[in-house]
C-alpha cells in the first residue's frame, strides 16, 4: 500500500498508534532491543558525557544512556505529542522536549554523543536532520546511527522457499529505489517507512561532516529468531545495521 492510498497524515499516525510502540519497544518488551541493540548503544556510549537521543519514542535508549558511567547530561526529542508525554512520565533522568530531527533545538556543539536508533527509516528531510546531528554535535563526537539493514530489509524482499525449483533464498527488492510506504506493522497499525540506499545515508552524513569509523551487521538475536521456525531459516541474514560516525575536528588548516 502507498502512502497516498492509505494516509497522508504521517504524522498523525504516529500520534495514532504511538500505544504500539510504547507497549511493544519498552524494556524487556523486545528481544532485538533487549539482546542486540541496547547493550551495543551501551557499549558505544562508553566516555560519552552529553548524550542526545533522536526520534526517542517512548524513553528507553535515553533512560539506557542515563545510566552509563560518566553521562551527565541526557536529552530526547521526538515529533509525536503521546511519545514525549510517555518518555516524561517513566523518566530515567531523560530531559525530553517535542521537535522534528530537522530543527532540533539545541546550539552548536551541545553534545558529545547522538543516537538515533531506527529513527531515519521514518525522517522524510534526511538532509536536513543528518545536518542537524553533526551541527549539535563537538568536533569529535560520536553519532550512533541504527537502521533496519537497507539491502537485506528492502521492500519487497524476504525468505523465499521455493518448492518447485528446490531452492531457498533471501530475496532483495529495489534496493536503490527511494520508496517512501507504509508497512502494517500489526493488524490495522499502520506505520510510515522510507526505504534509501546506504550511499544516500553515507554521502549526506559526509556532506555534514559525520565520517563513518565502525560498522556492525550483526546476525538477528536468539531471542528474535526464536519467536517463529521460518525466522530460523534467515538466521545469517542481518536485520540491523549500525554505523559509529565522528564529526571531524579541523586543524589550524581546516578552519
Amino acid at each position: 500500500m502507498s502512502a497516498e492510498e492509505a494516509s497522508p497524515d504521517w504524522k498523525g499516525l504516529w500520534e495514532e498508534h504511538a500505544a504500539w510502540w510504547q507497549q511493544g519497544f519498552t524494556e524487556g518488551a523486545d528481544p532485538e532491543y533487549e539482546e542486540q541493540i541496547l547493550p551495543y548503544i551501551r557499549a558505544e556510549l562508553a566516555g560519552a558525557t552529553r548524550v542526545l537521543d533522536v526520534g526517542c519514542g517512548e524513553g528507553q535508549v535515553g533512560r539506557l544512556a542515563a545510566r552509563v558511567a560518566g553521562v551527565e547530561l541526557v536529552a530526547g526529542v521526538d515529533p509525536a505529542k503521546a511519545q514525549v508525554n510517555a518518555a516524561s512520565q517513566r523518566g530515567g533522568g531523560v530531559l525530553v522536549g517535542r521537535a522534528e530531527a530537522a530543527g532540533l533545538p539545541f546550539g552548536d556543539g551541545t553534545f558529545d554523543a547522538v543516537v538515533a536508533c531506527l529513527v531515519f527509516e521514518h525522517i522524510t528531510a534526511v538532509d536536513e536532520a543528518l545536518a542537524e546531528v553533526g551541527r549539535v554535535l563537538l568536533p569529535g563526537g560520536r553519532f550512533l546511527f541504527l537502521l533496519n539493514h537497507p539491502l537485506l530489509q528492502t521492500p519487497g524482499s524476504g525468505w523465499i522457499d521455493d518448492t518447485i525449483l528446490e531452492e531457498q533464498y533471501w530475496r532483495i527488492g529495489p534496493y536503490l529505489d527511494e520508496d517512501h510506504s507504509l508497512e502494517e506493522v500489526e493488524k490495522d497499525v499502520w506505520i510510515p517507512f522510507v526505504h534509501r540506499p546506504l550511499s544516500r545515508y553515507v554521502n549526506a552524513m559526509v556532506a555534514a561532516g559525520l565520517y563513518v569509523t565502525a560498522m556492525a551487521e550483526p546476525a538477528p538475536p536468539p531471542g528474535f529468531l526464536s519467536r517463529a521456525a521460518e525466522y530460523r531459516d534467515a538466521a545469517r541474514i542481518p536485520r540491523l545495521l549500525a554505523l559509529r560516525a565522528e564529526k571531524i575536528r579541523f586543524g589550524k588548516e581546516g578552519g
